[in-house]
């Protein structure tokens, strides 16, 4: 799940400012990991609930990509509930750029 550092955050180009951004694609990058694992499983929303100790509406508002309703730690423990570590990268952010 690693990003190319040359990447550009989709968040900053809708105009986040870039420490909001960075967050937002933190949380999208542990967000999209639970979808895929959840969907490889196959299961029923109701069997996905019970696994994560979760109601099946907020598995809905999980497998429906909606980010706003779930912060980071939140994100970590539910993928930690199905046995996924998740290890963090520290860099320095890229210098900002001055305005034209």
């Amino acid at each position: 799940m690693k990003r190319p550092s040359t990447a550009p955050n989709v968040f900053e180009a809708l105009g986040y400012p870039p420490d909001q951004a960075q967050h937002l694609l933190i949380r999208s990058q542990l967000l999209a990991a639970l979808q895929r694992l959840l969907r490889r499983k196959g299961l029923s929303q109701a069997r996905m609930a019970k696994l994560l100790g979760i109601t099946q509406p907020r598995v809905s508002n999980l497998m429906s990509g909606r980010i706003d309703l779930f912060s980071t730690d939140a994100l970590i423990e539910l993928l930690a509930r199905l046995g996924i570590g998740v290890r963090l990268t520290l860099k320095p952010l890229p210098k900002k750029r001055p305005a034209a």
